[in-house]
């Protein structure tokens, strides 16, 4: 059987503000296979964000495990973690996180660059992904030429352009107009289900967690449901 793609186990985090410890996940456990489309939800300080970043590979647990497509996260080091996210991971920001001064195609085939793709080759890819997602006729405008929508399937195409395992995206509509946000979610959708992408998105939106197939909200650093398991939900 192959190894899920995410696999926590116990995982705690705190940070610490001044001398006050003040603790993020607490206990943590939770498995994604890969295709999977997750929508983690909660409210504001709820540690749906400190666990992105631990899945993001971006912060390092306290206590527990933590597993990438049967991997200890943990025992790698800081060579091959750089390597997992530029190649097995995808972010995209609510900020959207765009070089102002750089063509949407050098925008999204700059993670290539780090990878070592011939620089003919990355503009091909680049080119492609905008074209797919509906932004072939834009390919020489710069961020501050496009709408917030479309800087948004800049960076989504960005995200997708390395073909990572799994796009990790922070409340990627959260400055963006209702319709604007549907059109996003739609696009993550098609990529998940087409391309078999594995989504996990972090919103305090239920709209937009409506999109996922699977709705996992956090409480106080706890899971406190699990769509998956409901049997385990806590009170």
């Amino acid at each position: 059987m192959d190894a899920p793609l995410i696999d926590i186990r116990d995982a705690w985090k705190s940070y610490h503000l001044e001398e006050v410890e003040v603790p993020a996940v607490r206990g943590v456990s939770l498995t994604i296979p890969g295709g999977q489309f997750v929508a983690i939800t909660g409210a504001s300080g709820s540690g749906k964000s400190t666990f992105m970043h631990v899945v993001g590979c971006l912060d390092r647990l306290e206590r527990g495990s933590y597993a990438f497509e049967g991997r200890l996260v943990d025992e790698l080091t800081r060579r091959q973690l750089a390597h997992l996210r530029n190649h097995r991971i995808g972010f995209v920001f609510q900020s959207f996180n765009l070089l102002a001064r750089t063509s949407i195609v050098d925008n999204v085939a700059m993670p290539l660059a780090y990878q070592g793709v011939r620089r003919r080759e990355r503009r091909r890819r680049a080119i492609a992904m905008l074209e797919r997602i509906g932004l072939g006729d834009r390919l020489r405008h710069h961020p501050n030429q496009l709408s917030g929508g479309q800087q948004q399937r800049v960076a989504l195409a960005r995200a997708l352009v390395t073909n990572p395992a799994v796009v990790l995206a922070d409340e990627p509509t959260g400055n963006l107009d209702t319709t604007t946000s549907q059109e996003i979610m739609m696009l993550l959708q098609a990529m998940n289900r087409d391309e078999g992408v594995s989504i996990v998105l972090v919103t305090h939106e239920t709209d937009i967690a409506a999109f996922a197939q699977r709705k996992v909200m956090f409480r106080d650093g706890h899971i406190v449901r699990d769509t998956d398991h409901p049997e385990s939900e806590a009170a």
